[in-house]
């Protein structure tokens, strides 16, 4: 079987797009990215996703900063 492992998928925060493997968490590929999971809420066509989560081929994973205060 022939597999492209050209197949990425994108993580967005803010102007910044980054690529990503498929086939990993959401977390895990945050923390490959040098960013912080616990800091990002993550959605993926409009929804809310948890940082468990495996990422799939031609994902837009946007991120959303969380914002905590008193």
């Amino acid at each position: 079987m022939w597999l492209n492992t050209n197949m990425m998928a994108k993580i967005i925060l803010r102007n910044k797009e980054y690529e990503t493997k498929h086939g990993m968490t959401v977390r895990k590929a945050l923390q490959k990215l040098n960013i912080e999971p616990d800091s990002m809420l993550a959605t993926r066509n409009g929804e809310l996703i948890t940082d468990d989560e495996i990422i799939q081929v031609d994902d837009v994973i946007k991120l959303v900063p969380v914002i905590s205060g008193g």
